[in-house]
């Protein structure tokens, strides 16, 4: 199994897998590869009767996932929308898996990483854990659902100061907001994910329990509005600005063009 999903670590403890992100120099940020080994493994595990659920996480310490590969976007053709619309679909095959997904946020879990996160069914942070969609101080904004999925979970006036700010909130303030469903010491993270995991005792009727709740928050082309704006937001001055600061390691001078 783990040679077909490449910059991802997996193992299986009985009939619960852990997925982990395995790019741990890069605070575990999401390029191809890894976008991809995510839609190839979440499309096979719908075939898998045999486990209980899966925990995703990050490799190290330091990150969950710390956003996208931002060298990896261009600002030339259709690319970034190609980009958007594969992420949104892997996204949305962990969204609808029929096991359940719990996201062990181990550290910084930031624009595409808080996207991840988001996309999964339970959310359990360490109190090292930071979340945040920072995408606007980069001109941008978020690819992979975040527009949609944060004031789901938060409401939509805390979901826009995060969004219009670029802010990022602890681990205690997203438990306060309802991010995420438990906070606990990093050393017990992944003993609580299992836990949580073994809580949900009836395999079935939690397969049915998912797919009822996705039906209940299907928009009619929401998801489809923030591809073609994320990809029109890469045609402006300011993004050009905003991803040449960020890869410069400096502060960005948008003229709001």
């Amino acid at each position: 199994m783990q040679d077909s999903y490449p910059s991802l670590v997996i193992a299986q403890n009985e009939s619960v897998l852990t997925v982990s992100i395995d790019r741990p120099e890069t605070l575990n940020a999401i390029n191809g590869e890894v976008m991809h080994s995510l839609h190839d493994l979440f499309s096979d595990l719908r075939k898998n009767k045999n486990l209980r659920g899966v925990i995703l996480t990050g490799a190290g310490d330091k990150a969950f996932a710390a956003g996208a590969d931002i060298k990896e976007f261009s600002f030339e053709g259709d690319r970034t929308r190609e980009i958007s619309a594969f992420g949104h679909e892997t996204f949305n095959l962990i969204e609808t898996c029929p096991l359940p997904v719990i996201a062990a946020v181990n550290g910084f879990a930031l624009g595409g990483g808080c996207e991840l996160a988001m996309a999964c069914h339970l959310r359990i942070a360490s109190k090292t854990a930071v979340f945040g969609q920072p995408e606007i101080k980069l001109g941008l904004i978020p690819g992979y659902g975040g527009t949609q999925r944060l004031p789901r979970l938060i409401g939509r006036s805390r979901a826009l100061e995060m969004l219009l700010t670029g802010k990022t909130i602890e681990a205690t303030q997203a438990l306060k907001w309802g991010l995420v469903n438990m906070v606990v010491e990093p050393t017990e993270l992944m003993q609580a994910s299992s836990n949580m995991l073994q809580k949900i005792s009836a395999p079935l009727a939690a397969t049915k329990i998912i797919s009822l709740v996705d039906a209940h928050f299907k928009a009619d082309d929401a998801f489809e509005r923030e591809i073609q704006a994320f990809h029109e937001s890469f045609k402006s001055e300011d993004a050009r600005e905003g991803v040449d600061a960020f890869l410069a390691k400096r502060k960005a001078i948008f003229k709001g063009k």
